[in-house]
């Protein structure tokens, strides 16, 4: 890959990285206060501004290794945005909303973006710098949104099916939380995280392109 190829990899996908990161955090803290926390709201972190949310490794590092490795797409994330679910009014059944919130935030940006796409498309503008970022940009919050929902805490998936199950065995299944990171790691590296992720992630982007770019 080129230097060029490279520059223009980074170029973009970092607009609608940030975009996807941020969002589908203020969403998360947006969904708190709206609930009865207000954690995120007196940190300052229900903001649209990306420096609040930026994450050295997983905002900077990864996303420019992965542009470097020639990967075909670009993939990150943001500092999690801090809910303390105590304060919720119904902590239980409020966690579902709250969780579920920042996966609905990249939902909604995948569909803003397949309809540039389309926009851009009518215009005669395919393979164009903006049709590029388009497509950039369906790519990372529908991977972002698929990832996130997977039923492993601490991920937003694992926080809803917490909220879904009956007392006894979400506080059963909660135990599983300090180990989940490296359990999901286990399952990146061993790849058997790939067959489960990628035909989800293909099929909600097939369905994007069927009802709002062709």
């Amino acid at each position: 890959m080129s230097f060029d190829q490279i520059i223009q990899s980074i170029t973009v996908f970092a607009l609608p990285l940030l975009f996807a990161i941020t969002l589908h955090e203020a969403a998360h803290g947006y969904a708190a206060l709206r609930f009865g926390d207000q954690t995120a709201y007196v940190l300052g972190r229900i903001s649209v501004n990306p420096l609040k949310h930026i994450d050295p490794f997983g905002t900077i590092i990864v996303p420019l290794g992965m542009a470097l490795l020639n990967t075909g797409f670009i993939f990150g994330w943001a500092k999690p945005v801090p809910v303390n679910f105590g304060n919720l009014r119904n902590p239980k059944q409020d966690m579902i909303w709250v969780a579920g919130a920042g996966p609905a935030a990249n939902l909604v940006m995948a569909i803003l973006w397949a309809i540039v796409a389309r926009i851009t498309l009518e215009l005669g503008g395919f393979g164009s710098f903006w049709w590029l970022m388009a497509v950039a940009g369906i790519q990372v919050n529908v991977i972002l949104m698929v990832f996130n929902l997977l039923p492993l805490l601490p991920l937003d998936g694992g926080r809803v099916l917490a909220g879904l199950l009956p007392s006894k065995l979400a506080w059963q299944y909660s135990k599983i939380e300090p180990y989940g990171m490296f359990i999901l790691l286990g399952l990146i590296v061993t790849g058997l995280l790939t067959p489960i992720i990628f035909p989800i992630i293909q099929m909600v982007m097939q369905w994007l392109v069927v009802l709002f770019i062709t």
